[in-house]
């Protein structure tokens, strides 16, 4: 079994930054792509970005030239740094994995719990 765990969430101000982490442990083999999804209340969820292990990303056109995703692989680890925040990126951040378990033939999302991000002032 497969655990994310995300943190880095609060409140801040339009304009500010926040960092989010997310951690995948348990029975990991490999990791090709992590990355965050986000849902609004009442809004379907969207991806925000996305990491391979090799170091590609892919945003979500929303943030493009504001967020930036980065990995540390040795961790198993994903980041979201989120800078010039606005108040429709309010929402749930849910940390995604795709991930291959040491008995498995082939790979499988694994999702967070999720951390909740508020920007208002």
């Amino acid at each position: 079994q497969v655990q994310l765990v995300e943190s880095g969430g609060g409140l801040v101000q339009p304009g500010g930054s926040l960092r989010l982490s997310c951690t995948a442990s348990g029975s990991i083999l490999s990791i090709d792509a992590m990355g965050w999804y986000r849902q609004g209340q009442g809004k379907q969820r969207d991806l925000v970005a996305t990491i391979f292990s090799q170091g590609d990303t892919n945003y979500g056109d929303s943030v493009k030239g504001r967020f930036t995703i980065s990995r540390d692989n040795a961790k198993n680890a994903a980041y979201l740094q989120m800078n010039s925040l606005k108040p429709e990126d309010t929402g749930i951040y849910i940390c995604i994995a795709d991930v291959k378990e040491p008995v498995a033939t082939s790979y499988f999302y694994y999702w967070g719990q999720g951390t909740q991000v508020t920007v208002s002032s």
